[in-house]
């Protein structure tokens, strides 16, 4: 069997400057690049330059991947510093997450390494980055990694001459962590989550998501009452809160559990939930609800829902 060299390459992964890696606080983003790790690890040298936390070191080697932090806050000096680490580094290749913006000043940092794109919101429009900047940072980057070909798209409408450099790659689910509900041991599991919640006789509607209009979990709860009219034994989860990482409330927030207080035998707002705990509601339920208004680049809630058996109403909205 013919062996291949795989080329040791030095990659760095610049998150953006809202929440850390690892993904302890949550974020689409950031388990998104705790689920890459482990495989560009296996063959590289990676570094990540993510946000402090007050529950990480500002620098730290785990897993074969070396972490290093910076204070959030202001976003010019966290890619500052970004650009100030890839000039003293010299990695080979830098992933930018998001921050197009960013992108000229950080390679004009590094002339020598190579630039990719990770692109999981509409951040190409005029009111996120100016066409001139837009067009450098096209321009200088070896390609686009699209989040969805709905975002591929919108960038290759507004800047038709760099179509070949999109790349739509959809994001994947552990199917270690997000287990079937069908399978013996998700089965098994199923049962013994339900039971100690006390819900064996209801069936279960679980929307996650952060509790916010575009999200439009209000939508859900304003449908409680004709639901439970024809299904008495609805139980509704909604399992996330305001901003990930943090239970405070905003006055929409309030609005949500004044709204609940009518059903509260028929729901439950969970509060902001751990990554690693979300899958518990997802095998609990029997079908999973993404009420979203907005023009969703790519919501991976679809993705963990049908991981783990579950049925969905969604809305035909962006990606």
């Amino acid at each position: 069997m013919r062996s291949y060299e795989v080329k040791v390459v030095r990659i760095l992964l610049i998150c953006t400057e809202k929440l850390p890696v690892p993904c302890i606080r949550g974020g689409a983003i950031q388990t998104y690049i705790d689920g890459i790790l482990p495989y560009l690890s296996k063959f590289h040298d990676v570094s990540v330059f993510s946000v402090t936390d007050s529950d990480l070191p500002n620098q730290h080697v785990l897993n074969g991947v070396s972490y290093q932090r910076f204070p959030t806050g202001d976003s010019d000096a966290y890619y500052q510093a970004a650009a100030k680490f890839v000039a003293e580094e010299k990695f080979d290749l830098v992933i930018l997450y998001n921050r197009p913006k960013y992108l000229p000043s950080i390679a004009a940092a590094s002339p020598s390494s190579q630039f990719l794109l990770s692109m999981h919101n509409e951040m190409f429009h005029e009111e996120k980055i100016k066409p001139e900047v837009a067009e450098t940072c096209l321009e200088k980057v070896r390609g686009v990694i699209t989040v969805s070909k709905f975002i591929a798209d919108g960038i290759a409408d507004l800047f038709p001459d760099y179509r070949h450099k999109l790349n739509p790659v959809y994001a994947g689910v552990d199917l270690e962590q997000f287990q079937s509900r069908w399978s013996p041991e998700g089965s098994r599991r199923r049962q013994e989550l339900l039971s100690s919640h006390g819900l064996t006789d209801r069936k279960i509607v679980v929307y996650v998501g952060r509790l916010s209009i575009k999200k439009g979990p209000h939508i859900l709860i304003s449908a409680l009452p004709q639901i439970l009219e024809q299904h008495p034994s609805t139980f509704l989860f909604i399992v996330g809160s305001k901003w990930y990482g943090h239970n405070e409330e905003n006055k929409y927030v309030r609005q949500l559990k004044e709204q609940a207080k009518t059903y509260e035998e028929s729901i439950y707002l969970t509060g902001f939930i751990s990554p690693a705990d979300v899958q518990k509601y997802f095998l609990m339920g029997d079908i999973f609800v993404c009420a979203s208004q907005w023009q969703e680049p790519l919501a991976r809630v679809h993705y963990e829902a049908m991981a783990t058996g579950l049925p969905m109403v969604t809305t035909m909205r962006g990606g």
